[in-house]
């Protein structure tokens, strides 16, 4: 859920909380009769529900969520969602098909224009199909969530998205690292708001 961080700047530096201050933290002035240099605006929240992305790839922690337990180091999952928003996804239980809500904070990858969602849900069957998705074919390190994604994105031929898959490296490379290196500084941001309460815009913050 989107925990609503603000930015606004009223006497030099920007200043990010959960809620407008009744004074700014900076130089005390009462902020219901102060003239803002930038008005107070919602902060882009990067994280979606992977339900409501139709033919879209997804990736989330492997345990826990983004805001409270992602670490850089940590593991992700990543996974695909069907033309009505089901997630399909493969790891140690085997090929599962779902709606469940551990998917509810989840980073959007790349998503299919509408033209293509039946090509999407036929090449998806078809891969799905495939006899080396049982559980007992997994492998943590060989044959993994990314390689039922790849696998997928490969027989998809669906341009760049499809070219990436060629190599874990590319496609970690160009689709995921951007995403997660744009939701790090989200989430050392909302981690320092739930440590101070605010935070004034400085190297640290952003």
């Amino acid at each position: 859920m989107d925990p609503g961080i603000v930015c606004f700047q009223h006497c030099g530096p920007k200043v990010f909380c959960f809620s407008l201050p009744e004074s700014c933290p900076v130089c005390k002035a009462d902020l219901s009769e102060a003239n803002f240099s930038l008005l107070p605006f919602r902060v882009p929240y990067p994280f979606v529900r992977a339900s409501q992305y139709p033919c879209a790839v997804v990736i989330k922690p492997t345990s826990g969520d983004f805001l409270n337990d992602y670490y850089n180091s940590m593991d992700l999952h990543i996974g695909v969602t069907t033309s009505t928003g089901t997630i399909v996804e493969f790891d140690k239980n085997g090929l599962r098909r779902h709606r469940n809500g551990q998917w509810g904070q989840c980073l959007l990858l790349d998503q299919a224009t509408s033209p293509w969602r039946e090509h999407w849900d036929n090449t998806l069957l078809q891969v799905c199909k495939q006899k080396c998705w049982f559980a007992r074919n997994y492998n943590e390190e060989r044959h993994n969530c990314y390689t039922f994604v790849l696998t997928f994105l490969r027989t998809l031929d669906y341009g760049n998205l499809s070219k990436a898959a060629s190599s874990r490296t590319i496609f970690c490379e160009k689709f995921i690292v951007p995403r997660t290196t744009s939701a790090g500084k989200y989430i050392s941001l909302y981690r320092k708001l739930k440590d101070s309460g605010f935070c004034v815009h400085k190297t640290a913050c952003k």
